[in-house]
């Protein structure tokens, strides 16, 4: 009897749901969906949800997005702090100390790669409003996953630094380095003795920066590779050191830093290995040319119809697309210059990823063989970036050689690409995507800063001279570009 009165019970409730679900209004049921939508990412149950896997906590980790669904990883490439402030926010933190992170620094991406060259603004609320290359499409290796480090739960109020700038110190001085097990004598997992045993080194995070750091060391040239392998063996302990970060113009490792709270907290069971040489490619800028060839171009969007499909306006343009049936009659304001690349190395600079792996571009009929080859940022007095460009590598071919020198690389007819020693690779002016879109930008004085292989992903003997950083004055009427120096990106 008491069952049956149950089951009355729950149809009575039932019944009056409904009819309350029907008297409410349309935007009163539409905000419901989006609450239960909302809580349905958070429980990671539909498309579009994200987690943090690998970190400390759940404040921090590489980032795993939901599609189709199954979880996958998201590429590195163009990922910075805007994209960690949105992920952040996405998971119910602040995103004020967001930082973003690269090269699996929470371990190699254990899965497959969803999302690549994400590309976000301030405007966005869930990483999936980004634009981005298209599901399941990058050509990413488990060692370029992006992740993120959010506030700790606890340290919302207090508004601490998160942990990994807190906790990080330098090397011992008394430190030695060494490669083992390589093939040859310049390659191997890295080993460093602080006290009597040799230790293996963390592999989540090692980059080309701590590699280059780790061949000047040994007196064995620079860093042409950077690995988190088990490759070359090597068993990690409760004393492997993790977490190694160098700027990569540092004498020796033992001026690198090391977070003290991961010692023997390594997410993954790869290590540190390195392969050293002595011949590599060195890009430099030509800051000079920079300079001369700067200047303002209003240009209507009916004319750079390409240029966004490949991300290289601001992104009030592609709301302008959205919203405005004669959106090609606007016009944009761009900062355009021509940039010189010389290779003042002693070998030739050659892109990442092999030649059948390259992408296709119909629009301006060329390909892609770098996914990032260049960005030109502009930031205000506060350090905040205001405008942004970024470059794919259209093509990278010898353009001009020093005399004596003949061209080697030429994109044409799916040649090979690449910059040869004393040859420069020339972005004139008037090539597509060659400008930063200032169309929102008020007049003032601005720093302006252009970066080639900025985000170290291709090898060179120092990455000192791939960035050039100016002072930009723009009034409503002209713009200069003036006092440029060569720094690193």
């Amino acid at each position: 009897m008491w069952l049956q009165k149950l089951v009355i019970c729950f149809l009575i409730i039932s019944i009056v749901e409904i009819i309350v679900l029907c008297d409410t209004p349309p935007e009163i049921k539409l905000q419901r969906a989006q609450l239960i939508k909302k809580h349905l990412k958070r429980l990671k149950k539909v498309d579009g949800a994200i987690k943090l896997v690998g970190g400390a906590g759940e404040f921090e980790g590489n980032v795993e997005i939901l599609h189709d669904g199954t979880w996958g990883a998201i590429c590195d490439d163009e990922w910075d702090v805007t994209e960690a402030k949105i992920i952040c926010k996405q998971l119910g933190y602040s995103g004020e100390n967001a930082v973003p992170t690269a090269n699996s620094y929470f371990g190699p991406a254990k899965r497959k790669f969803w999302m690549d060259n994400v590309y976000c603004d301030n405007t966005d609320t869930e990483i999936t409003n980004c634009r981005f290359d298209g599901w399941g499409q990058h050509d990413c290796t488990p060692t370029e996953a992006a992740g993120v480090i959010c506030e700790k739960p606890e340290d919302i109020l207090k508004k601490q630094a998160p942990r990994h700038t807190s906790n990080m110190i330098r090397l011992p001085k008394n430190m030695k380095v060494r490669l083992t097990n390589g093939r040859v004598k310049t390659e191997g997992r890295v080993e460093i003795k602080i006290q009597d045993e040799w230790e293996v080194v963390c592999g989540d995070g090692w980059s080309l920066l701590e590699s280059l750091v780790v061949c000047k060391t040994l007196d064995m040239g620079f860093a042409s590779d950077a690995m988190q392998t088990n490759y070359f063996g090597g068993n990690l302990t409760k004393q492997s050191l993790a977490n190694i970060k160098c700027i990569g113009n540092e004498k020796s490792l033992k001026e690198c830093m090391y977070d003290e709270h991961s010692v023997g907290q390594c997410e993954s069971t790869d290590v540190a290995a390195v392969s050293c040489t002595q011949t590599l490619a060195d890009l430099s800028i030509d800051h000079y040319e920079l300079m001369r060839s700067a200047h303002l171009e209003d240009r209507q969007m009916f004319y750079l119809q390409c240029a966004m499909e490949e991300n290289c306006v601001a992104t009030t343009a592609y709301e302008i697309q959205k919203e405005n049936p004669a959106w090609h009659l606007d016009s944009r304001r761009l900062l355009k210059f021509t940039a010189k690349i010389f290779n003042a190395g002693n070998a030739d600079f050659r892109p990442a990823i092999p030649k059948h792996l390259w992408e296709w571009h119909m629009c301006h009929m060329h390909y892609h063989s770098m996914e990032v080859f260049a960005t030109f940022d502009i930031y205000d007095g506060k350090g905040q970036r205001v405008a942004e460009g970024h470059k794919a590598s259209f093509c990278l071919e010898d353009n001009q050689c020093l005399p004596g020198v003949a061209p080697k690389y030429a994109c044409a007819n799916y040649g090979d690409q690449g910059i040869s020693v004393n040859c420069s690779d020339i972005y004139k002016y008037t090539v597509d995507c060659q400008w930063v879109d200032i169309t929102d930008l008020k007049p003032g004085v601005y720093t302006m800063k252009v970066a080639v292989n900025p985000e170290f992903k291709v090898a060179e003997m120092t990455f000192e001279n791939n960035a050039a950083v100016c002072d930009f004055h723009y009034t409503e009427y002209y713009g200069t570009v003036t006092n440029c120096s060569v720094q690193r990106p």
